[in-house]
């Protein structure tokens, strides 16, 4: 539903539809995603349509990225370390 939502706002039907669950699913999916302060809902007459809130989804895409960098740096250390074991048993 978030990447449906990531090219614009969405009617609970739109974002249902390519999923198998019912309408009554999705607003319970939506109520989720809402409480987490990743998306908004509005009712417009009879019709509820949602977008997407980026900010949060910005702190978590820093907070994922400072951990990348610290794993791709420990991974690197092993890498290497592995490398040199394996050089030192042939």
């Amino acid at each position: 539903m978030i990447e449906h939502l990531m090219s614009g706002e969405a009617t609970v039907s739109a974002l249902a539809a390519p999923h198998a669950m019912t309408l009554s699913g999705a607003f319970k999916h939506i109520r989720v995603l809402e409480s987490a302060g990743l998306i908004r809902s509005e009712k417009r007459g009879r019709t509820v349509w949602c977008s997407i809130d980026p900010k949060p989804l910005r702190q978590v895409a820093g907070w994922v990225s400072h951990y990348e960098k610290f794993w791709d740096t420990q991974l690197d250390s092993l890498s290497a370390h592995l490398g040199k074991t394996a050089k030192e048993r042939k």
